[in-house]
Order: structure tokens, then sequence, then C-alpha cells
């Protein structure tokens, strides 16, 4: 297997396995924007004259079809290809011939790889936005099917003042829109097209048009110089891990809210037995494993953020190879964000509330009290505080 940087020498095992890492399996959901950005450059390339109508059109139409056989499993990258550039181009090749060899002009492996890595993540972060936005509409729903049931509010763990099933899912859906938009926020970042950038010093004796290909890729802007485009690794990727730990923050929360009132002492819901896990030992119990695992997926979450921003910390300019490390956390934190919203809107679309089991203690209404004695007998609030305070403790 000959891999776009091989110069005839043969590479030890031992080598391939630990620097090819996890990358021959991880790329894969690369494929289709390795090829939309190859697409787009020999499409610059032909435009440049740097390439004939003949091979401009045996270059798309074969990526376009390897793109086809890798979505239906015909094919995936192996640990010699190490990942889908070097296994786009070698199948490229062998399907068209020597014009498969022409499409790397004017690139390397660097710009190459970030390309189909910023499409990707504009896509994620998308669909990203859009889970979280439908954890917030399952809330909303919840709010209107429950818009009369009271709940105590909490502070410090104790029963503080009125609340209510509507006010407070509105709090967790309000946030988890705010999530939706810090998540979309961080496509600027993500936007910015860093092909013609190279190996991070551009393309001597090559006349490329990086607008071309921003435009045909739908980037907001060029990213220069090219020399920024290696400095910037890991920024976008820490920006969306950013935002995807305050997401996964928010569903913890929301999650700790559920266990607690799913307990037989509170027992305030109901969750659905599809929803919930039996025990080995214990014939009456159900778990609700799903919501201690997406409490527990906030940490994970974190840990990717901190893993992402660690890499590129204190290196040199230029690339290094050091900076493959971020796709793996990168792809985890993608990953357990988008699963973590997706069942937890579930859960909320099936989950009831138990009115009769929800008990408000009669000290919950005292800051109200207090209010009534300021707005109705003119005290001063902290006179009022005292006197309903004096009160209770009769």
């Amino acid at each position: 297997m000959k891999r776009l940087w091989d110069k005839g020498e043969p590479l030890d095992e031992r080598i391939l396995r630990y620097t090819a890492g996890e990358d021959h399996r991880l790329d894969a959901r690369l494929v289709p924007y390795d090829v939309r950005a190859s697409i787009a450059h020999a499409q610059m390339l032909h435009q440049q004259g740097l390439l004939s109508d003949a091979d401009l059109s045996g270059i798309v139409a074969g990526l376009e079809a390897l793109a086809a056989s890798h979505a239906a499993g015909e094919w995936t990258i192996s640990l010699e290809e190490e990942d889908c550039h070097t296994a786009i181009e070698g199948r490229l090749t062998s399907l068209i011939g020597e014009a498969g060899r022409r499409v790397h002009l004017g690139r390397s492996r660097n710009d190459q790889v970030l390309a189909a890595l910023r499409l990707y993540l504009l896509d994620a972060a998308d669909g990203l936005a859009a889970a979280a936005i439908d954890v917030a509409t399952a809330l909303d729903g919840l709010a209107a099917r429950e818009k009369d049931t009271v709940l105590p509010g909490y502070t410090h763990m104790q029963q503080a003042m009125p609340s209510s099933v509507p006010l407070w899912a509105g709090g967790f859906a309000a946030e988890l829109r705010d999530d939706a938009e810090g998540i979309r926020a961080a496509r600027r970042r993500i936007s910015r097209n860093p092909l013609g950038s190279a190996a991070g010093y551009g393309t001597p004796g090559v006349p490329i048009d990086r607008e071309a290909t921003r435009r045909a890729l739908q980037f907001d802007v060029v990213h220069a110089p090219v020399t920024a485009v290696q400095l910037s690794r890991g920024k976008a990727e820490a920006g969306l891990a950013f935002e995807l730990s305050l997401l996964g923050q928010d569903l913890a929360r929301l999650a700790s809210d559920l266990l607690l009132f799913y307990t037989q002492e509170f027992r305030f819901v109901a969750l659905p037995d599809n929803m919930t896990t039996g025990s080995s030992i214990m014939p009456q119990k159900r778990n609700p494993d799903v919501l201690e695992l997406v409490r527990g997926a906030s940490a994970t979450l974190q840990a990717a953020l901190f893993e992402i921003l660690g890499l590129p910390a204190k290196l040199p300019s230029g690339y290094q190879r050091d900076l493959q490390r971020l796709k793996a956390p990168l792809f985890r934190a993608i990953d357990l964000a988008g699963d973590s919203a997706q069942v937890m809107a579930a859960l909320v679309r099936e989950l009831r509330f138990l009115p009769a089991n929800i008990r408000m203690d009669d000290s919950i209404h005292a800051a109200e009290r207090a209010n009534r004695l300021v707005t109705e007998q003119g005290l001063s609030f902290r006179e009022a505080y005292r006197r309903v305070a004096a009160e209770l403790k009769k």
C-alpha cells in the first residue's frame, strides 16, 4: 500500500500502527466531506488551466462513485491506508488511471484533512443545535401537558418557594435554546476555507484560487494568511467542545432533577417501562439508568474539552503530528452530546408527573407573606421578614 507521503521506503509495522492510530476508523465519517473538498479543488484547478476537461470529468465521476460505494458499505479504510485521504486517492487512481494522481496538485494532506474536518463540523454543529432545540421543544410539550401541576422550588435541597412544572421545564428549555445558540456561534471559527494553505506556507509556483474553493464549499471566509491556518488548529474544535460541555451540563442537571423526582421518597414522576431497566437480583426494581448515564456524560464532555485544549498548547508554529489526536476527543464529544440530547428528548416526551404525590410544606409561602406585609402594611422588608420568621418559629 502506497501512502500519500511515501517515498518508496517500507514503514516499520509498529510505527504504522502507532502513527496511524485510530484514524482509519475515525475517518469513515469524513469520506463524503473529503470527496466534496476534492471535487471543489479539482474544479478550481481546471478553472486555473491546471487540469484538462477530460481529467476533471474523470476525477469528479470517480470521486462521486467512491462516495456512493463507501456509503453503501462496499469499502472501508484500512490501517495500511491510514486515513480517508490516502484511501480515496488510491482508489480514485485505480478507478480512473493517471488523472487520479493529478488531483493533489496545489494542496497538502494538512489543508486537505482540515477542509474535510471543517465541512463535517459545520454539519455536526447544525445537527447538535437542532438536537438541543428538540429537547427544549419536548420540555415545552411537557409544560403544556402539566400546565396545572404545582411543584416546590428548592434551594439548598430544601423547599423554598412555590413553583410549577411549566416554570421548572421552561427554565431548562430556555437554557437549552441558549446552548443551541452557542453551538451555532461556534461555526465562526469553523467556517474558514483552509484549502490553498497546503502545509502552512501556501503553494509556491501554483496559481490557485482560494476564493473559488471557498465559494464552492460555502465557507464564510478564506482563512488567511496561510500561516494562520495551522496556528488555528484546536481552536474551532475547542470552541465547539466547550459549547457541547455546556449542553451536557444542562442535560445533566435536568437528569439529576428527574432522578430525584423518581425516587420512592419523592415519586413526583413516572417513567415509561421501556426507558428504564431491571435489576439482576431485585425483582421490584426499575432503574433510571439512562438518566444516570446522561448525568455522567457531562464529565466525559468536559474531559474531551480539556484534552482538546491541551494538545495544541505550547506547540511551535506550523503543523505538528500531535494535532492528529484532536479527532478522537472531538468525535467522542460530538457523538455523546448528540446521543444524550436525543435520549432526553425521547424520555421527556413520555414523562408524566404524579400530582397526588407532590406535597408542599406550609412554610413555602413565607416569602410571599413577607412581601404582602410590605405592600399592604408599608413595613420595611427586613421587619416583615422578622415577623414572618417569628410566626413560623412559633
